[in-house]
């Protein structure tokens, strides 16, 4: 009995070894779909498109980008974690992601199982902005004001329970301090009512607040990094403002459904490491303040495990809520 069922065991393995190969060695036989679960004219749009282009040109297989906006991301992402898990349907997205599993209680898909984190594309850290004639020259000077004034100051996000929400809210936890929270219909809205001295304080990526601080219109208090943004020189890191424990960057990663045959993830994951050290696509990333970067599945995984906890601490500590 010990002997046949250790022949079983062996003749099962055989069959999975060999169906991997054969997984990696036929896939991609057909267009790739790459859902991005926002609305069209994001980064995270962008990002997708960049990637397509080079594992098309990988692969000799069209890969193919579809925006499924809705419901803060979850719409999309849930059309991907109910998909085969054959490598036909893929997921671009970004902080969302973590920040959703924080915010909801209840979602359609189980964020750890349903859904595998292949690799990062592209990181852009966060830089906190105030209108560029406000009486706070430093990050300090902002911090001390909202001490003797608890929530007289007002900072704009991309809508409640926006990853520049609860980026913003993380930032002034650490720094005990209390503002007014005014929810926007994007980042874009929110600056500009920054700039027009409505609001005031925002936080998002370096790429969009670039050529706002350069235009003379925000300045910029402080970018997320061990050095200086190469777009935005002037302005000080979080740690020589003095404020080093703080951490934001938006991520921008390829997920699958789980089940993804492991050969083929291997496939994409290279595909991926190839792509991003191409010049066009650290060309394209670098114009917008945004960093080629691939991480492995399990730095991913790790790196979004993290986040995820990071922000229910922070949508607890708040008490966020969303409708």
């Amino acid at each position: 009995m010990h002997r046949l069922m250790l022949r079983v065991f062996h003749v099962a393995l055989g069959l999975l070894l060999m169906h991997s190969a054969m997984a990696q060695n036929t896939w991609p036989s057909k267009p790739i779909r790459i859902i991005v679960p926002f609305a069209a004219g994001s980064f995270t749009e962008t990002a997708a498109r960049t990637l397509g282009a080079e594992l098309t040109n990988q692969w000799g297989q069209p890969v193919i980008v579809e925006t499924k906006g809705g419901a803060g991301s979850t719409v999309g992402t849930d059309m991907v974690a109910k998909s085969a898990p054959d490598g036909y349907t893929l997921l671009v997205t970004d902080n969302s992601f973590a920040v959703s599993s924080a915010l909801y209680d209840k979602l359609p898909y189980d964020p750890e199982k349903d859904i595998v984190k292949i690799s990062t594309i592209a990181e852009a850290p966060a830089v906190l902005m105030v209108k560029a004639d406000a009486p706070y020259k430093t990050l300090k000077d902002l911090v001390d004001q909202a001490h003797k004034s608890p929530k007289t100051l007002t900072y704009g996000s991309g809508g409640q329970g926006s990853s520049a929400h609860l980026a913003t809210e993380l930032f002034f936890i650490q720094a005990n301090a209390e503002l007014t929270h005014v929810p926007y219909r994007g980042v874009a809205a929110a600056l500009l009512d920054l700039m027009a001295g409505r609001i005031d304080v925002g936080l998002s990526s370096a790429g969009s607040a670039a050529q706002h601080i350069k235009g003379g219109k925000l300045r910029g208090l402080a970018v997320v990094g061990k050095e200086r943004h190469p777009l935005i020189p002037e302005v000080p890191t979080f740690t020589e403002a003095g404020y080093g424990s703080y951490e934001m960057v938006y991520w921008f990663g390829l997920m699958a459904p789980a089940g993804l045959p492991s050969a083929v993830l291997t496939r994409i994951q290279q595909g991926v490491a190839r792509a991003v050290e191409q010049p066009k696509v650290i060309e394209v990333f670098a114009a917008t303040g945004a960093r080629a970067v691939a991480r492995s599945s399990a730095d991913f995984s790790k790196k979004v495990q993290d986040e995820s906890r990071l922000w229910k601490s922070v949508v607890t500590k708040s008490a966020i809520k969303v409708e």
